[in-house]
Parts: C-alpha cells; structure tokens; sequence
C-alpha cells in the first residue's frame, strides 16, 4: 500500500485514504467512535490528535475528512453538521460587518436565505451577478468584496460557471472564490484544481449518496483558514456525529461507481425530455445546445445526475407531471440512489420568490437516481401524458 495516497486513483483513495485497518483489532472498517470524552494521560495529556471530546475531534470524522481531503486533492478538510452549516462557517469565519460578496444569479433557496435574510442582518451585503459571464461578476465586485460565492452546475438550472475564470476575477480583486461543489462531487470536478480557495459540500447529497444522513463540509489549501474555521466550529458546535460520519465514509467508498450511474441515466433523461412536445425547455450540461456545455466538458469528467425542465401549461402543469409519477418520489434533496422530482419554486427555492433568484413557476428539477434508466424514462413519459 503506497503511502502517498495522492498518486492512486480516485476509486482507491475512496477506500482506503484516512482509513487503514485498526490497529488494534484489525478491522477493515473505520469504527463508530460512539464517544463524547477521552481518557488523558495526565492534565491537559490528549492523546495523539488531539482527542479530548467529541465536539473537538473525533476518530471517525477525521477518518471522513481525511478521505474527502483526498479526494478533493486538498490539504484539509472540516466536517459540519450540514451543508447550511460549513456554508456559514465559511461565510462567518472570511466576512465582517461591511463586507461585501458576490452571489451568482441562480443559487439554492437555503444559501440564497442564509446571505439575504441572516448575513444582512450582520452588515454585510451581496450583488447578484451571471457567474458565466466574467465581465458581469467584474463589473459586480467592489473595494470591499471578499468572496465570490459559485455553484457550478449551478441550483436549479444546471448553469456552468467557468471556475478558473472566476478565480482569476477574484484574486485580481484580492478576494476569495468559494465553490459549491455538492452536485459536481469531487469526482466530477476538483474546483481547488482549477483555482478556487474554498470547496464546500452539503455531504448529505451525492457524497453520503443513500438519503439517509445530514452533513457538510469545507475543503481548503489555506492552513490559517483551516485554523480559523476550526476555531469556529468548535466554539459555535455545528459537528456531525460519528455515526453520521461514518454513514458518510460508507457512502464515499462507491462514489465513482454511483456518478457514473447517475450520469449514464441523466444523459438519457434529459435526452428523452428535449425530445418531448410537453416540455418546452431542458436544463442539463450535457446537452450540446446547453450553453456552458463546452466549460463543463473541459473542467467535468461528466456531467451529473441533476436534470431541470420546464413544461408547457405553466405552474399547474408542472404541479400536475410532479404529482404523478411513481418511480420519481415527490421530496426535496438529491444525490441519493433513489429518484427524485420536485418543484422547486414551491419546495426547494421558496425563499427565493420576488427576488432576483426566483425561479420559473413552470420548472420541475430531478435528481435522477441509480435505477434501470429505461423504467425511469417509462415513468416520466407517462407523468407528461
């Protein structure tokens, strides 16, 4: 087994970065370090790792942020409650009262609440700005901005950003790029590859990948950030449990496997839906006509499992085909194994109605899942009618 885990493969560091076999038992499987406190050897004597309660360290979760560091090609990692969670550590741990970020014009409703209805309340304002156009976020950008805050593709319209770009613009402004790389995973993108100082993850998604943990994460080079953020989340306590980092390192381990399934079926989703005299717009990287198609193709192995369309006959329509289909569960979240169909103006970006962000009444978004592409293409068919 190399030591430098940094020249295998993604699959194999998915298995075995951050998680040797016990050392004392043997056992292949990182354990459940069910434990809140930890013997010392003598007054202020943590052992190695620094293990002195749970809301500090844990076995298990650095066991987690070790592997998803790897992945992410990154120094380090920190392991949060929740995706919302690692997004407002990063927020209040870079910005101040008076600062200022920029926020891209398509964005998940809950960032979008945390920025424009808690941030503000704080001092600092944001601008909304295309992100796929380098002159809008440069024209967007003040003395005091301190971030660019990206999703590429971008919640709910599958919009690319050009991630090198954007971290061009904002180092030239001596501000930071944030990038949430939660539909991309690091399997299909590696944004701190491409130039960005911040990665964060709702691992609740396609990381943990079976619907059945809540967490986050943020990834970074920067070893006084790391520090800072650490700081943070010890003081404030947003930590995953261990079993629920222990869920995640499970779901990390068949993550290739699962991209790619996701994005065989995508592909043929959305192919299918431009094809459809019902639906009047598809929103999927993938597609040739997509227009950030060629920036994807070039900083994605793939293209994900997340497919957004519009329908003809407008919001009542849209409620009606996510009403009826079988396969699809009707339920907010995404990047498990399963299906699933939303609406997100009603659900998932509720938040952002009358603003800027706000979504068309006629889009339906899916996560679409892992099952046999044709019976999924079959139960979308007859939900369209």
């Amino acid at each position: 087994m190399a030591d430098d885990y940094s020249v295998l493969g993604f699959e194999t560091r998915a298995i075995h970065a951050g998680q040797q076999p016990d050392p004392r038992t043997g056992a292949v499987i990182v354990p459940i370090y069910q434990t809140s406190t930890y013997a010392q050897d003598g007054v202020g004597g943590t052992r190695e790792g620094g293990y002195e309660y749970s809301r500090t360290a844990n076995p298990t979760r650095t066991a987690l942020e070790e592997a998803l560091a790897s992945l992410e090609g990154a120094r380090h990692t920190l392991a949060f409650a929740s995706g919302m969670a690692a997004s407002d550590a990063v927020l209040r741990t870079v910005l101040r009262p008076g600062d200022h970020l920029v926020l891209g014009n398509d964005a998940y409703g809950g960032t979008f609440r945390l920025i424009d209805k808690v941030l503000s309340l704080w001092g600092v304002e944001h601008t909304v700005a295309d992100l796929s156009r380098i002159d809008d976020v440069r024209a967007a950008m003040r003395p005091e901005t301190k971030l660019i805050w990206c999703e590429s593709p971008t919640n709910p319209l599958l919009g690319v950003a050009d991630i090198a770009a954007l971290a061009g613009a904002a180092h030239d402004a001596g501000a930071r790029l944030v990038v949430d790389n939660t539909f991309a995973t690091p399997y299909l993108q590696t944004p701190l590859a491409l130039g960005a100082d911040i990665v964060v993850h709702s691992t609740t998604k396609y990381l943990g990948g079976h619907s059945d943990v809540v967490g986050g994460a943020v990834v970074t080079n920067e070893d006084e950030l790391r520090e800072q953020l650490f700081y943070l989340r010890n003081a404030a306590g947003a930590v995953p449990g261990p079993f629920d980092a222990w869920l995640t390192l499970r779901g990390l381990k068949t993550l290739a496997l699962r991209m790619e399934r996701h994005s065989d079926n995508a592909d043929l989703v959305a192919r299918t839906l431009a094809k459809h005299p019902k639906v009047t717009k598809v929103y999927y990287p993938g597609l040739p006509e997509h227009p950030g198609h060629e920036v994807a193709a070039k900083q994605m192995r793939r293209f994900g499992g997340m497919v957004s369309f519009r329908v003809a006959g407008g919001e009542a329509a849209a409620l009606e085909v996510a009403s009826r289909t079988k396969l699809f569960v009707l339920a907010e979240s995404l990047g498990g194994i399963e299906s699933l169909i939303e609406h997100p103006g009603k659900m998932t970006h509720a938040s952002t109605a009358g603003s800027t962000l706000e979504v068309p009444e006629d889009l339906i978004r899916l996560s679409v899942g892992i099952e046999d592409g044709r019976d999924l293409v079959a139960d979308l068919t007859q939900a369209l009618g």
